[in-house]
This record gives C-alpha cells, structure tokens and sequence, in this order.
C-alpha cells in the first residue's frame, strides 16, 4: 500500500478553484508531481505502521483540505526528525491528561517532545462573504480565451450559484468578438463586459495576451483576481496556537516544542516575536528613549505560569512540497526562566530574548540536508506551457 498509486495520469492543468487537494496532488500529471508523490510515499512508508493508515487517510482526505495540509505538515516534520539523527515514538503515552502528543524524539541520549500544529491566515470576514464561489471561477477558468486574459470585479453578490452555463456561454461570446491586436493598437480603455444573473453582478475587463502568449489551450483565462483583505492576525494566530497546544497534555517532564506551521499571505517573524514575547513598545523619559515588552505575549503574560511548560515554538512560513527544501524552521526559544531548554537541531535557526531585544542565530545545517533532497527541489516546471502546433 502507498498514498498515491502509479497509474497513467494525463490531466497537468493547474488546479482548479473547486478541486480537493488531495484529488489534485492525486490527479496532476507531470514529472515535476512526480517527484511530489515519490518522495510522499517514500517519507510515509518511514511511519511505523500504527501511524500509517491514519496518516494515508488524512493524506487523501476530500473533505478537508486542511486535514490534507496539516497531515503534510506532520509528515515533513518527521522526516526531518529522522533526517537530523532523531528517533522519533509517535503519540506517546505521556502527559498527565491521558491524551497523547505527536512525537517523541530522542536524539544523542536528549528526549524532547513535538506537537504539530497547521494553522491558516484568515480572510476579513466582509470580503470573505464577497468572494465568488468555486465552481464560478473554473467556469470562467473554463471558457477557451486564446487571445485574451479576463480580470474581473463582484459588484454584488447572489444568495444562490448562477448557471455556470450561462455565464460562461455570455463570456466566451463576448470574448469571440474581441480583436487582440486591435485592443493593443487603439491605446483605449480595455474593453468591458457585465453579467448580471440572480441577484449577482460581475464586471470583466478583458486583458490582450502577447502575441508568443496565445493559442495556449493550457493557460488560464483569469489573469488577475480582486485584491483580498486579509486579518491582521498573524501574531493571534500563532499565540492562540500555541496556547491550544501548550496545557493540552499536563505536565510531560521534558522540553516540549510546538511546531506550528504558518500557511498565510506575507507571514512575518515580527508577528511570532509579538505573540511569543510581547508586543515591543519604546518608552522616553526624560527625553532618553528605552525600550521594554507589554505583557502580552504567551510567555511573558503574568497570569498564566502554565506557560513554562513549552519550551520552544519552532515555525515554518508556508511549508509545502515546493517550499519544504526552501523555507528555514525557527526555533523561538522560551524566555521563561522555569522552562526546559530544548534541544537544537543544527537545520533550526533561533531566536531569544536578550535584554528585550530578539537575536536570531541561522541554522548550521540547510534544511534540505535532513530532508535527503536536493536543494532544488522538485526539479522543473510544475506547469510546463504546451503550445499549440501551427503546422497544418
């Protein structure tokens, strides 16, 4: 048994807006996913076997996309325990609460623990509920644009899903009657098109591809999206994170590290320092600035000394397959006095306090060092164009 089977696959379009991940990662053709699959079912075959079955599961999971991402993120850090030297236990029988956390690692004679946490950026809430349902975006996706790309505005949304027929017929139509050339000849506004249908009103513009862009029957007809507006979050997202992890499993008399990888817009390390160790604030007195932290971070709130028990929050911006060789763990070591020092991996970069001031020390190690794969890696296109013959 593997997570993902060898057979004929043909389909290397991108991923379409109402696909699954799994069914993607499943069904995306190309030697570029190849390398994905393998080294999938390559770092999965190294569970032991009560962890397989429920990783595979989550794995291929078409429900929940976020049960795929976090069993990804679960996997990759495995196997750069193993990679780093580490023999890692999964769930074991530790703790004080009777539930069990992810991973016991023990490395050189140290034993530290690991608990895996996804977490994901989320959309202001307003513009979430003004966002085009899936299936409408691969229907537009869907209309044959060879000369053009299409951006496109909601102006107002329906409570229902329009005729995916209508509109794309309505939109492949217009699109028909367009001259690229022309477009770029006359310097004028692009040309525009509205749909209305069921409460929902769209405007389109459309955009003329480059004459060496066209005819590619592969390429997306959506070149540009709406801007979104996303939470400014990021530290609450980690910080609550962290605090769901931290008291879940008691007292587990070792260093305890939760991992937590950060799928988000433009993740920044500012955010983890504020919800790990305050927000940072300058005082002047006496016209002599200085500089300390409110009491606002996980470890330096005073009112919860729970808080000693983790003893680092190691941090991974975007993981994925083709961030995995790319992207550097941080380890934010604890500035609790009381906490367990935990171990470092020679592949982590660090951060600490000193004297209210975070220092951070980069790895010794390239990440891709544990993870046995080239530093470029996967190697290729994942979307190579395929151009349309002009022979007749």
């Amino acid at each position: 048994m593997v997570v993902y089977a060898s057979w004929n696959r043909t389909d290397a379009s991108p991923r379409r807006a109402a696909e699954p991940e799994s069914e993607f990662y499943d069904r995306i053709a190309g030697p570029y996913w190849d390398q994905v699959r393998d080294v999938i079912n390559e770092w999965w075959s190294h569970l032991p076997d009560q962890g397989q079955l429920s990783l595979r599961s989550r794995l291929r999971d078409r429900n929940s996309d976020a049960n795929v991402s976090s069993a990804l993120w679960e996997l990759y850090l495995h196997e750069m325990l193993l990679g780093s030297g580490c023999t890692v236990e999964i769930e074991p029988g530790i703790g004080t609460r009777g539930t069990n956390p992810d991973f016991l690692v023990t490395r050189e004679g140290e034993q530290f623990v690991v608990e895996a946490k996804w977490t994901v950026q989320r959309l202001d809430g307003a513009i979430s509920n003004r966002q085009l349902p899936p299936v409408l975006i691969d229907a537009i996706d869907g209309v044959p644009s060879p000369n053009f790309f299409v951006s496109y505005r909601i102006h107002q949304t329906g409570s229902g899903t329009p005729s995916q027929r209508r509109l794309k017929t309505g939109l492949e139509r217009w699109l028909a009657s367009l001259d690229p050339d022309q477009v770029i000849a006359d310097k004028a506004p692009l040309p525009k098109h509205t749909w209305q249908e069921t409460g929902w009103s769209l405007s389109f513009e459309a955009i003329p591809r480059s004459p060496d862009r066209r005819g590619d029957p592969t390429s997306r007809t959506i070149g540009f999206y709406p801007p979104m507006t996303w939470f400014n979050d990021e530290s609450d997202q980690v910080l609550d994170a962290v605090k769901e992890k931290g008291g879940k499993y008691g007292d587990l008399a070792l260093p305890f590290i939760v991992a937590v990888g950060r799928a988000g817009a433009f993740p920044e390390d500012e955010d983890v320092e504020t919800a790990l160790y305050g927000t940072s604030v300058e005082y002047v007195r006496n016209s002599t600035p200085t500089f300390g932290r409110q009491p606002d971070g996980y470890w330096t709130a005073t009112y919860d000394h729970a808080h000693r028990r983790v003893s680092g929050v190691l941090t991974v911006n975007n993981p994925a397959p083709w961030t995995w060789t790319k992207h550097t763990p941080v380890l934010w070591q604890s500035s609790d006095p009381s906490s367990l020092p935990a171990l470092v991996l020679p592949t982590w970069a660090t951060a600490q306090v000193i004297d209210v001031h975070v220092e951070h020390q980069p790895p010794a190690c390239p990440i891709y060092t544990a993870l046995g794969l080239p530093e470029h890696w996967p190697v290729g296109d994942p979307f190579p164009r395929h151009r349309r013959s002009n022979a007749s």
